[in-house]
């Protein structure tokens, strides 16, 4: 084999250049021809003193001779080598037994070859099934079109499915994934591309296109969705959490510091908002600022959704103002909400339904309707969450008497502080850090003759009725929709359970955090991608629950990520290398996965090269 160098140019722009190609002497009945077997491109940069021992290096990899194989070379000589060495047997058409998606295609045909078994190498394995299944949810869901008609081209569209199925397999920055896809993923062979070729950049720049095309692509994709699985769009789920970067960000104008979620108030963060259907997907997703009030963002998110009339809206209490729901009423959806009031109430002399939960626990309600009969409130006691308020009320409250007992105990030391003013300091930062239980203490100081020091501090505990001392374990729904009954109107409302489970998922299988861009529009592309990815973590799902598989998604990525696609390489009697490339044998709960989501447990199909 040698390389071969051809000026030519480009049609259009009459600009000349440089091609560079892979030949080698062909013998074809009595004459000897020039074969091109690998297409270098027009940028291969190495030395032209060096091509023949490139040349050298891939002639050795091609054969299973010992004395050849192990020849060393330079680093960046072997990394060529290996990369064209791997193209050469995956570029190889795919055998007839298979189709090109590496289903069978009927008996398979057989091919016997004379090898030597103990020549047997494997070499270059690749992950394959996750890629293999997350590729083909994004072509379920008609990705590559969309992608397409927003303007993407080929290479573009490659690097687009290549950063969220990276997501979804190794979750990570755009600098891991272009990492993975190079030196881990069987991706390039799926897809057909060189990932070894495509630089760092192309990946940024794919990242803000998606930003830029954003709305088309998820008004696309969601009705995609909705053709696919037949989803009523009568629920709407809204929520935001936040994630947090490593740096300061000053070039950021989204990172603000605020109250983090993930308790990393040290960090910059950035705000992410979905609206999600009942089932699970996402509808629209936006990026705020780190420190933005929930309350302020619902219009915005919800304007253009074009929800049927009567639409029900689910939110937590930190976005259900009074005037985000005169918003709702005003442009006629209804709404599902925590209500906001701190009082509570839980009447037992009133009727009272039961229901169970998923954990089998019963929760007991009770719905009541206002006076003039426009909304509904439901009155929710939980065992289970009365349990758990009263252990909280309980440490806090002996954290609170504690601190009050150590301040009384001060005033009768000499060194400690007696000031008036400065106690009462200290006892508002005792109930700030007691959350709320000071409101069950009156507390007395006593001062000196000269009214500016105290002698004595006592208290006395009385428990304010309809807190969560005195009512624990109840919870109040607020909604207009009065003409549900009251299972129907809690087993709506915990489908927010779910969009707290979305953004876990997020969060802890798919690298929504931490984030390392410095930039606006980087940052969003790198959330956007993360959210893509969970479109398709989203259909997989889907499937697998329909058939009774609820394993989460870290759990499947486990089962799917066993699968790799190896070359075996064998010396025949003839003297010719054999190098088969083909993917493992889908293990029993692999199988499994495969057959619920009916795709080819065989993917890249199987390939053979004979030099």
């Amino acid at each position: 084999m040698y390389i071969r160098q051809t000026k030519t140019s480009n049609s259009s722009t009459g600009e000349s250049y440089y091609t560079y190609r892979l030949v080698a002497s062909v013998r074809v009945g009595k004459q000897v021809r020039q074969c091109t077997k690998l297409n270098l491109g027009r940028h291969f940069s190495l030395p032209k003193e060096e091509w023949p021992v490139l040349c050298d290096r891939l002639e050795a990899l091609l054969s299973v001779q010992p004395e050849l194989r192990l020849k060393s070379v330079s680093a960046n000589i072997e990394s060529m080598a290996q990369r064209y060495y791997a193209q050469l047997v995956a570029r190889k058409p795919v055998e007839t037994n298979s189709n090109n998606d590496g289903s069978s295609s009927g008996a398979a045909a057989c091919d016997y070859q004379e090898v030597d078994v103990m020549s047997l190498e494997m070499v270059q394995p690749r992950s394959v099934g996750v890629e293999h299944a997350g590729l083909q949810a994004l072509i379920r869901l008609g990705m590559p079109e969309i992608l397409e008609q927003v303007g993407l081209n080929g290479i573009q569209r490659s690097c687009a499915l290549g950063s969220i199925i990276g997501r979804m397999a190794a979750p990570g920055s755009e600098l891991a994934t272009w990492h993975w896809l190079r030196e881990q993923s069987a991706l390039g062979e799926l897809l057909e591309v060189d990932f070894e070729g495509v630089a760092l950049s192309q990946f940024y720049r794919v990242s803000d296109l998606l930003v830029r095309h954003r709305e088309a692509i998820e008004q696309q994709l969601f009705g995609r969705i909705t053709d696919l699985f037949s989803l009523p769009t009568t629920v709407t789920l809204y929520d935001l959490t936040n994630t947090y970067f490593e740096g300061e960000l000053t070039g950021n104008p989204r990172a603000k510091r605020g109250r983090s979620k993930e308790k990393r108030t040290d960090c910059p963060l950035v705000t992410l908002g979905l609206v999600l259907d009942g089932s699970g997907f996402v509808r629209r997703s936006r990026i705020f600022d780190g420190n933005v009030s929930e309350a302020t963002t619902l219009a915005g998110m919800l304007t253009g959704l074009n929800a049927p009339a009567g639409a029900v809206v689910i939110m937590d209490r930190g976005i259900a103002t009074e005037a985000n729901i005169a918003w709702l009423v005003e442009h006629n959806y209804r709404y599902l909400v925590v209500n906001r009031e701190h009082s509570r109430q839980f009447d037992d002399s009133l009727p009272v339904v039961t229901t169970t939960t998923a954990a089998d626990e019963t929760i007991r309600m009770q719905k009541v309707l206002t006076d003039d009969g426009k909304e509904a409130r439901l009155y929710c006691y939980s065992e289970k969450r009365a349990e758990k308020e009263i252990a909280i009320s309980g440490r806090f409250m002996k954290c609170f008497e504690e601190g009050l007992t150590k301040l009384a105990e001060g005033l009768t030391k000499a060194r400690c502080e007696k000031r008036l003013d400065k106690l009462a300091e200290r006892i508002g930062r005792l109930k700030e850090r007691c959350h709320g239980i000071g409101q069950h203490y009156t507390i007395n100081l006593t001062p000196d003759d000269s009214g500016k020091n105290a002698v004595a501090l006592t208290w006395e505990k009385t428990l304010v009725t309809g807190s969560m001392v005195t009512h624990p374990g109840v919870y109040c729904l607020r909604t207009n929709v009065t003409t549900w009954d009251e299972a129907t109107l809690w087993r709506t409302y915990t489908m927010l359970t779910d969009l707290e489970a979305v953004f876990r998922s997020l969060k802890s299988e798919l690298g929504l955090r931490p984030i390392f861009h410095h930039t606006k529009e980087r940052t969003e592309g790198h959330l956007f991608i993360t959210v893509l990815a969970y479109q398709a973590v989203q259909v997989l799902r889907n499937q697998l629950k329909a058939r009774n598989q609820n394993s989460s998604w870290g759990r499947l990525r486990e089962i799917l990520n066993v699968q790799r696609r190896v070359t075996a390489t064998f010396r025949q009697r003839n003297g010719r290398t054999l190098h088969i490339r083909k993917a493992t044998v889908a293990e029993k709960e692999l199988q499994e996965i495969y057959d619920i989501l009916k795709i080819s447990a065989t993917p890249g199909g199987v390939k053979k090269l004979t030099m």
